[in-house]
């Protein structure tokens, strides 16, 4: 070996959502063994340089003992995880002269080593395959387990490393590694399918009702009832209603997920997410957060359902930072450093009980509490937060006989079939808006597209004077009323869908 040498391997990393291409340039001087690494590297990038030796010695290859410096590129964004230890190795080696560096320009490596050189998976397999193919590179070498998910991304080839050894011979021509192919649209088909079904739901026809206006129109829903009514069996299968995923909103949630490492093996998101994060969630969790800011809740919800039962139990702080992703559709994470921007266009479920002892209004069970009890709980909530929920639903506890039917009414897929004619006619009003659905509407698209009748306008006005209803109110119930006339295929607003829509306010009325 000469006295000095110099090898440049490419890898990448994920910031936000996205990943970039960094660069691993490996330099061996003669001087004292000693093993640096700079460019902003976190805990887990220090700590590799002992997997990296390890795994160099117990594939076979010979360590240098010399002074080995790595620089990861751009030095000025912080390095984190542990996918850097596979380029790292490959960049030793190229420095020793074990591999040939022609090849290492056009491949992108990533993946995490173990002590005996085994390649081990690594978080962010789909945004950096992103990245490899948006640079024209020839390919991207990652662990066997990201491959799937990596290989969802048409355009580059993708090879699953199992072994150190087996890199090394790739890179010298000594074997061959086969790319890893997936046929998208097959697994994309075969993955789209929901475990739970509306018909499981006996009873609560007038909640299955204001769910599938909530889903027609992106609705936030709220649902109000006693303890064991099915709200939350309801908000499950919500899910299996709302429109097909596009290929392009699976991709944006896949994205997600694998940047926090929650793939499991499988290689696309191919279904509406469903989260239900506990009530004694923290607002970092919720939202994201953190020293190296990460995705929370509201982002795992992406193109799915957030469901927060327990509505009352959340802390106040919490459930007040998730207004801005409710208007917004993302989250902004800012740091000193950076600023990270995470995805969160998500439809928000919330369930309460109508009192702490949960039996206000119920015909079978007596009420515990006082006004002034069952008031304070329901000002936990705060104003602000219930305006944005436009949809509000009781949910009564079920009757025997509903119980004791042989079958829960129709199926997910014929509401969902109504729901995705609902929102075609959506997509054509608003081609030209850069909304989606009717929730999204701002005032000046509620004046053009909710032109209302005389006798509408009556019967509108009527409600808010006897009921007492706020501006945003006023507004909530005409996109829902838009909603409901979307599901029938009218143009004009009537006025049994104003009235219909008046119902789904009820937490505006105060306590009976």
């Amino acid at each position: 070996m000469s006295s000095d040498m110099l090898a440049k391997v490419l890898s990448s990393a994920v910031l936000g959502v996205d990943a970039y291409v960094v660069e691993v340039e490996v330099d061996i001087t003669m001087g004292l063994p000693a093993f640096a690494t700079v460019g902003l590297p976190d805990g887990a990038v220090r700590e590799s340089k002992d997997r990296v030796k390890s795994a160099i010695k117990n594939t076979g290859y010979r360590f240098p003992p010399h002074r080995i410096t790595v620089n990861l590129a751009p030095a000025d964004i912080k390095k984190e995880g542990a996918g850097f230890d596979l380029p790292m190795a490959v960049g030793i080696l190229a420095a020793t002269g074990l591999v040939n560096p022609e090849r290492l320009q056009r491949y992108l490596i990533i993946g995490e080593l173990s002590l005996d050189g085994k390649v081990k998976p690594t978080k962010g397999a789909l945004p950096v395959a992103l990245t490899a193919r948006n640079n024209g590179l020839a390919g991207i070498i990652v662990p066997e387990a990201n491959s799937k998910e990596s290989a969802v991304v048409q355009g580059v080839k993708v090879f699953a490393a199992t072994h150190l050894s087996q890199v090394v011979d790739f890179f010298n021509e000594s074997c061959e590694m086969s790319a890893t192919s997936i046929d998208v649209e097959d697994l994309f088909s075969r993955d789209a399918y929901y475990e739970v079904d509306f018909n499981e739901v006996k009873g609560q026809e007038h909640v299955k009702r204001a769910l599938e206006i909530a889903a027609a129109g992106g609705h936030n829903v709220l649902m109000v009832g006693p303890p064991g009514s099915g709200k939350t069996m309801l908000a499950q299968r919500l899910p299996t209603i709302l429109p097909d995923l596009t290929f392009e909103e699976a991709l944006e949630t896949t994205k997600v997920y694998s940047i926090m490492g929650l793939m499991d093996e499988r290689a696309l998101i191919a279904t509406r997410p469903f989260r239900a994060p506990h009530h004694s969630i923290s607002d970092a969790g919720l939202i994201g957060g953190g020293q190296i800011p990460k995705p929370g809740e509201v982002s795992l919800a992406h193109n799915g359902v957030l469901f927060l039962d327990e509505m009352p139990e959340f802390r106040k702080n919490v459930l007040e930072v998730l207004r801005q992703p409710m208007e917004d559709g993302k989250v902004t994470i800012a740091r000193a450093a950076t600023s990270i921007t995470y995805p969160a266009r998500f439809m928000a479920v919330a369930a309460m009980n109508p009192c702490p002892c949960g039996f206000y209004g119920d015909y079978k069970r007596q009420c515990q509490c006082t006004h002034l009890q069952i008031q304070r709980y329901r000002t936990k909530i705060s104003g602000p937060l219930l305006d944005r929920l436009d949809i509000h639903v009781e949910v009564p506890a079920v009757q025997y006989q509903d119980l004791a039917q042989e079958s829960g009414g129709e199926s997910s897929d014929t509401i969902r079939h109504r729901v995705n004619a609902a929102r075609i006619i959506q997509q054509k009003r608003f081609k030209h808006h850069r909304i989606y659905n009717n929730a999204q509407m701002a005032p000046r698209l509620l004046k053009r597209f909710c032109q209302l009748e005389e006798d509408s306008h009556r019967l509108l006005e009527a409600a808010i004077d006897r009921l007492g209803l706020s501006a945003r109110a006023h507004n909530r119930i005409l996109k829902i009323s838009r909603t409901i006339a979307d599901l029938e295929g009218l143009k004009e607003i009537s006025a049994t869908h104003i009235a219909e829509a008046i119902q789904y306010r009820s937490l505006d009325r105060g306590l009976a």
